[in-house]
């Protein structure tokens, strides 16, 4: 077993206190919120689940951080080439691979989601790896929404994710750069 040292940073948005976890080479691990602080470390400690993880609160704004910032100021596309690590299992990895080519602005549904990685009847599947998800908003799973094109799931919250869906969609239809 080993000990995983990451970096914890916390910063006001719109939507609440958001922390964001990278390791020493700056790559993003994970990204949520400050209300849902205690998730965010049961689905580390999942997801490396053999070694230990060791947080450590730093004020000095990495990479990930400053375009986590720039996203919410309307530079959403900054966060497309975030370089990230997961653990997780290679069934979530390819889930969440799958959620990055989402384009900004625009949703699918569960089912497209598992169509799109080759398991259309992986419907249930897709939505508990979406559910474990490490890292929100990068590895977009607020994009995926129920087939009958309703908001549902979403461990942010829903206002989060009509919030985030809202911010985006205007930058898709040309009111944000």
């Amino acid at each position: 077993m080993a000990t995983l040292k990451f970096l914890l940073e916390r910063s006001p948005t719109p939507l609440g206190e958001m922390l964001i976890v990278t390791d020493e080479q700056g790559l993003l691990r994970a990204l949520d919120w400050g209300d849902h602080e205690a998730d965010m470390l049961r689905l580390m400690r999942n997801q490396y689940h053999k070694d230990t993880v060791d947080l450590q609160e730093t004020r000095r704004a990495s990479s990930a951080m400053q375009a986590m910032l720039a996203y919410f100021d309307g530079d959403l596309t900054g966060i497309d080439q975030l370089p990230v690590l997961t653990g997780g299992t290679d069934f979530q990895r390819q889930v969440w691979a799958a959620l990055r080519e989402i384009p900004c602005g625009s949703t699918i549904s569960y089912l497209e989601l598992a169509t799109r990685i080759g398991k259309p009847l992986a419907v249930r599947a897709v939505g508990m790896a979406n559910n474990a998800n490490p890292i929100s908003i990068v590895i977009p799973c607020h994009r995926v929404i129920g087939s009958n094109r309703t908001l549902i799931g979403y461990g942010g919250g829903l206002h989060r994710k009509r919030w985030l869906l809202e911010h985006e969609s205007e930058y898709r239809q040309g009111r944000l750069i």
